[in-house]
């Protein structure tokens, strides 16, 4: 119904999982069929009582029509209920085998394009494609099929008759097809300028401290208006082109209704035909048309309907599952990234070129460098929240395209930036949402964190609800419960991006314990820092500036070749690596460390020299 003759692959598919479907769909039409001919009761029955009952004046007759009349109208009703019944279903069905899809698809699809609006229409075109499966809109496709046979009806009551009805058929029909062409583009823009509303209106709930803070409602008020006004002015198009069709259909059809007696009523002062069949051609006109009528009324979901189908088969076709993979043992020797190129999502352009280096179990890697130079970048590629557009990233020799998805996040932990957690209790958002969770693990890695005693201090502990994104938490807290959620399970991978962003100074000692308890388990520690101040615990430092890999080795060897580098250049300190032995030295004292700077700031802590 939704689909076109030339599919791509992904679009046959998505159509493929939908096969289930048509056993019901061929049911329905069988249905369909049974009730259509059942249509025929009521200008059967009226063209017997003219023609039958009145002529001769049989009570019984009429009787035992009745009779049979009731009979058949009960048998009607009751398979339009059942019909109605297995549509509903059929939208169920069709939801129940695409929502787990549809809802990988919006968690997956920021992670292959920009997003639009506010990410969930993926979703509203799942609704809108159940809601049309279930309601009424299908029923007029599967009527209309019958309306030659309603007309050939007319045809054999008289061809004037016939005639009469073909011509209504064919206005009808073609204010059908024109709804079509003035309708699609309207819809098309309706939901575009929805989308584009739903998105700022959820962007400035997102923001709503920097929004009240900053006294940007009343602007942003008046953007969304904007958005809004665009809208309903779509919407409107939309409603006009429908409603003035559909209320000129409805029209015309009483209209030929009235022609079709008049033909009817005609013939009889002629003598060409009975009363009976006057009566009964009204009765079969109106029959013919009325999936018509329908039709028209039920384009405008119907519509909406077949484009997010189509919205729907290019979602999935972006986030098609990849080949099932066999389980790989749990990994324990090393990281390797190898020519790695990577180019964000929907861009076309690489920002993160050729970089290439190896870690081994129990170090720490510490990535350093000016802002803007592909960190945070390479850290998503590192966990597998993105795919590299060039090279690999391995663990234990394997590439993460041969890790199953789910069994490889088992065996790493993930700090980014900007910490986001989930409506639940603290103790579901450091278990990761297991539905087994291990208590002694949990609190394990609350205290390798250093959240413990805080999340005690909560009146209900780890019991606690935080909200929707942890907004019952502040920001250290938030930062601490995401630290802790990264090293639930003991995971062998461990990237932390700016770990010590909102922490106070215990805080980041627990950073700081937390990393070198990575390492002495054997597990590997990749910390994300904006100056070198941050990974005075890490043994390996690899040095990026422009999206390219400058250099990596130890340590202490890479930052002295930054400080001369620095030095014989004469940069300004604060570039995201030293300038001067000051901004070195809380490299020394980073384990005993002074109350935490802004997580981006170019000052450093005045301590001891480091010793190189």
């Amino acid at each position: 119904m939704f689909g076109s003759p030339k599919q791509a692959p992904s679009q046959r598919n998505a159509a493929a999982v939908a096969f289930p479907l048509k056993r019901s769909v061929a049911g329905i039409a069988l249905v369909s069929g049974v009730v259509n001919l059942l249509a025929l009761t009521s200008p059967l029955f009226m063209l017997q009582v003219y023609d039958r009952v009145l002529a001769s004046g049989s009570v019984p007759t009429l009787i035992g029509l009745a009779v049979l009349a009731s009979s058949l109208y009960a048998f009607s009703a009751l398979l339009d209920i059942v019909r109605g019944r297995v549509l509903l279903r059929i939208g169920e069905r069709f939801d129940g085998q695409f929502s787990g899809r549809v809802h990988e698809g919006v968690i997956r699809l920021p992670l292959v394009t920009p997003m639009q609006g506010d990410g969930l229409q993926p979703l509203r075109d799942l609704d809108n494609v159940r809601g049309f499966l279930s309601g009424n809109g299908p029923t007029a496709f599967f009527d209309l099929p019958w309306m030659p046979f309603y007309l050939g009806i007319c045809f054999l009551f008289h061809v004037w008759i016939g005639i009469t009805a073909l011509a209504g058929a064919i206005i009808l029909v073609s204010l059908t097809l024109l709804t079509n062409t003035l309708s699609q583009r309207a819809i098309r823009d309706t939901i575009a300028h929805n989308m584009a509303r739903n998105g700022l209106l959820e962007a400035s709930r997102r923001n709503a401290e920097v929004v009240q803070a900053m006294g940007l409602g009343r602007r942003l008020e008046q953007r969304w208006h904007k958005a809004n006004d665009d809208y309903l002015a779509a919407n409107r198009r939309t409603g006009d082109v429908a409603g003035g069709l559909g209320s000129i259909s409805k029209s015309l059809r009483m209209l030929l209704q009235s022609a079709i007696l008049a033909v009817g009523a005609y013939l009889v002062i002629t003598q060409q035909a009975t009363g009976g069949i006057m009566i009964a051609s009204s009765i079969m006109m109106g029959r013919a048309l009325a999936p018509v009528d329908l039709a028209i009324s039920s384009w405008k979901p119907f519509l909406m309907a077949r484009q997010s189908w189509s919205r729907l088969q290019e979602l999935l076709s972006k986030v098609t599952a990849g080949p099932s993979v066999m389980s790989l043992p749990r990994p324990e020797k090393e990281l390797r990234v190898e020519n790695v190129t990577i180019v964000p999502p929907g861009e076309q352009k690489p920002t993160v070129i050729g970089i290439s280096f190896a870690v081994p179990a129990g170090s720490a890697l510490g990535v350093i460098g000016p802002s803007g130079s592909g960190k945070s970048t390479l850290s998503r590629i590192l966990v597998g929240a993105w795919s590299p557009a060039g090279g690999k990233v391995r663990i234990d020799g394997a590439s993460l395209d041969q890790w199953n998805g789910e069994l490889l996040g088992r065996h790493i932990g993930y700090l980014p930036q900007g910490v986001e957690l989930f409506d639940g209790t603290i103790a579901e958002n450091i278990s990761r949402f297991d539905e087994n969770p291990d208590a002694e693990a949990i609190v394990a890695a609350a205290k390798a964190a250093g959240a413990h005693e805080l999340i005690l201090r909560f009146e209900k502990g780890y019991e606690t609800r935080i909200g929707e994104a942890g907004s019952a938490l502040s920001a250290g807290q938030r930062q601490r419960i995401g630290l802790a959620r990264a090293l639930y399970g003991d995971p062998f991978l461990v990237v932390l991006d700016e770990p010590n962003a909102n922490l106070d100074a215990e805080g980041e000692a627990a950073v700081v314990k937390a990393i070198a308890s990575i390492r002495e388990r054997k597990g590997l520690a990749v910390v994300v820092a904006h100056r070198p101040s941050a990974i005075g615990v890490v043994d390996l430092v690899l040095m990026m500036e422009g999206g390219r890999q400058k250099a990596f080795g130890p340590r202490d060897e890479i930052l002295s070749k930054v400080l001369k580098a620095a030095a014989s250049s004469q940069l300004p300190a604060g570039r995201g690596f030293p300038a001067t032995a000051s901004n070195i030295a809380p490299l020394r004292v980073i384990a005993n460390p002074a109350p935490a700077n802004d997580a981006e700031g170019d000052k450093g802590t005045e301590g001891p020299d480091v010793q190189h």
